[in-house]
């Protein structure tokens, strides 16, 4: 098994921030590197095992993604190696999992693209017959297709809590009606052409969220990771059905093991087996050797 990195230790940087998965440091006042450990986090909890090589596997799709759909919109991506930033010893610990990238203003929204019918939005569907106040024909199954791709924001929720679903006029309110449409038409569009890109390579995207920011222009940017495991639900299209929630690339698995344990889903987690760690990083490693290759 690859060594896994649950915490970087950049100590030639100031450390700005850790989040779920990555650790952000400053270079200078307009760069950021940002290192993608291998940390997993399951119903909002970080567990204490590591999944090996989940860090390389993030930052090479985001790397991936961003060139693919950098014709769509500017995005964070300065091409300085993170080597290049950090002293000698520390190498080891951004070499393949880090990206130095553009300090931008983050827009407060998650930009969520969603083409099936998964998750919370399946959820709020049953409840109301819409998702994000956008009303969808009556008589879906779990897993559907939708119609056409649709745009369905959520707000950004405190650390360690849920993201909340919200409207387009929420969206409006936080960044004004050109921004906001902006945001909208640029994500269901960066979600089709991936989502195209996908199917030829046998993986469904059925639904995934974006990051946005904006340069001291004003100019928006893509930013964060893109069209990851940990940020999308990939699923295998050989294994596809419409009426439960379908097989995926990503930490459904240790979801699945940890609703088998007796726990409160409160911090601490249960340690994961070593066999619950190798199948989550083969499901990683796997959706990566399918869209790039």
């Amino acid at each position: 098994m690859t060594s896994a990195l649950l915490q970087s230790d950049i100590q030639s940087l100031p450390l700005l921030a850790r989040g779920k998965v990555r650790d952000m440091y400053a270079v200078g006042d307009d760069k950021l590197l940002i290192v993608a450990s291998d940390r997993i986090s399951a119903f909002d909890v970080i567990l204490d095992d590591p999944i090996p090589g989940k860090g390389q596997v993030l930052t090479e799709l985001t790397e991936f993604w961003l060139k693919k759909l950098g014709h769509i919109i500017p995005t964070h991506v300065t091409g300085i190696a993170p080597e290049d930033v950090v002293q000698p010893s520390e190498a080891d610990q951004v070499r393949g999992r880090a990206m130095v990238v553009k300090r931008l203003k983050p827009v407060l929204v998650e930009a969520v693209a969603r083409g099936y019918l998964i998750g919370s939005g399946w959820n709020d569907y049953q409840k109301t017959g819409a998702i994000c106040g956008v009303s969808l024909p009556a008589g879906l199954v779990q897993a559907q297709k939708l119609a056409s791709p649709i745009f369905t924001p959520a707000a950004k929720a405190e650390m360690g809590s849920h993201d909340e679903n919200v409207d387009f006029a929420h969206v409006v309110r936080e960044v004004g009606q050109e921004v906001a449409e902006q945001i909208r038409d640029i994500t269901l569009r960066l979600y089709t052409e991936a989502a195209d890109y996908a199917a030829e390579k046998g993986i469904i995207i059925a639904d995934t969220k974006f990051e946005f920011g904006l340069d001291e222009k004003g100019v928006l940017h893509l930013m964060d990771e893109v069209l990851t495991p940990d940020s999308s639900r990939f699923w295998p299209a050989d294994s596809y059905q419409t009426g439960i929630s379908p097989p995926s690339f990503d930490k459904q698995f240790v979801r699945d093991w940890l609703e088998t344990q007796p726990w409160n889903k409160t911090a601490p987690a249960p340690r994961l087996p070593q066999e619950v760690l190798q199948k989550t990083a083969d499901k990683y490693r796997e959706a990566a050797t399918r869209l790039i290759g």
